[in-house]
């Protein structure tokens, strides 16, 4: 009789599931033809349908997969630190600032990831430590290079933080930061675009931008190309929406570049209530939509200036504040100088008039 399938082998049937390797289960067009032993009681006798039990192995480990490849990162870089020789230390949360480069939008409640990650430090402790630098201008205290999110969840369960202290000069910090991020997967696009722009702005070499973020110099071109096109406070009031890819960001600032008045239109539609209380995809699409719109021509409310052939040379404005004179026809230099005059008489007579009352 067979004996009960152990833990361990189930787990390598499982990996062999999805690494091709021999040993796992049998799929079901190569299954083996060879007979079930007769003594072996009824319940051993009913293979496991092969087809059902890869489907239910694919869903469970699908939805792991990210977790699974976010903890192998964080071992590899806890492994490596102490091989390195270096220590973990609690330090105290004051005493450690963010990154001088900003890589991610402010993200709080309404992320949950970020709840989901401090709920689980409530519950288990700090597994993965930080890296951080000795702060450059202030002694005692330090800057964070990864882990702002461990950071933030430490803070705000008022404990001490878990870091792994490293001197870093400004690229090796840039790089580490870009590099945890571009192996997490965890920036959305337009997080990434603000990203190379403070990078640049800063002076960065454009080859560590493209290390720091993972990407070639045409990606890096199109993220800066959105960066610039885009006010950085409009998309802060968008937020990090994870859904929106690189083509509608790029459709986006496409719109900014054409319309002078798209600035003031977004601030109008992000200062809403209803904008305000969406999520931050539909945020996006929110004001993509009121962008896009087609706005109505405003009214020509000048009165005409017309001569006695009763054809209009201009037009006289004389609302908004901001009274004008518009010609509409081609008019000699001479013309302008006689209508310049005349505007100016017109103007000391009305000036009399009025220290005469």
């Amino acid at each position: 009789m067979k004996t009960p399938m152990s833990s361990g082998k189930r787990r390598d049937e499982l990996k062999a599931l999805f690494t091709g390797r021999p040993g796992g289960p049998v799929a079901p067009e190569t299954k083996s033809a060879e007979p079930m032993p007769e003594a072996e009681p009824a319940a051993a006798q009913r293979a496991p349908d092969p087809q059902r039990a890869a489907s239910g192995a694919v869903r469970a480990m699908g939805l792991s997969l990210g977790s699974l490849a976010r903890e192998a990162e964080e071992a590899r870089n806890l492994r490596q630190a102490f091989e390195d020789g270096e220590r973990i230390v609690e330090l105290d949360c004051a005493l450690v600032s963010s990154s001088f480069v900003e890589d991610r939008f402010a993200r709080g409640e309404t992320d949950g990831e970020f709840m989901g990650l401090v709920d689980s430090i409530r519950e288990s402790g700090q597994q993965v430590p930080i890296l951080v630098r000795p702060h450059p201008d202030k002694p005692g205290h330090f800057q964070t290079a990864y882990g702002h999110r461990r950071l933030a969840a430490v803070r705000s369960l008022e404990r001490k933080v878990k870091a792994i202290v490293r001197p870093l000069t400004d690229d090796e910090l840039v790089l580490a930061q870009g590099k945890e991020n571009a192996e997490r997967r965890d920036l959305t696009f337009i997080e990434r675009a603000f990203f190379a722009q403070a990078l640049v702005q800063r002076g960065f070499a454009r080859k560590v931008v493209e290390d720091s973020l993972g990407v070639q110099k045409s990606e890096v071109s199109r993220l800066l190309q959105v960066a610039d096109s885009i006010p950085l406070h409009i998309a802060r009031d968008i937020g990090p929406a994870p859904k929106v890819g690189r083509e509608r960001w790029m459709a986006l600032g496409a719109i900014f570049t054409a319309r002078p008045a798209a600035e003031e239109i977004a601030s109008d539609e992000a200062g809403s209530q209803r904008f305000r209380a969406a999520e931050t995809n539909r945020r996006f699409q929110m004001l993509f939509d009121r962008l896009s719109r087609k706005q109505k021509p405003k009214p020509d409310r000048g009165e005409p200036l017309s001569g006695r052939d009763g054809k209009a040379f201009g037009k006289v404005y004389a609302g908004g504040g901001k009274p004008r004179i518009e010609f509409t026809a081609p008019v000699p230099d001479a013309f302008l100088a006689t209508v310049t005059s005349l505007i100016e008489e017109a103007w000391n007579a009305h000036q009399q008039e009025a220290k005469a009352k």
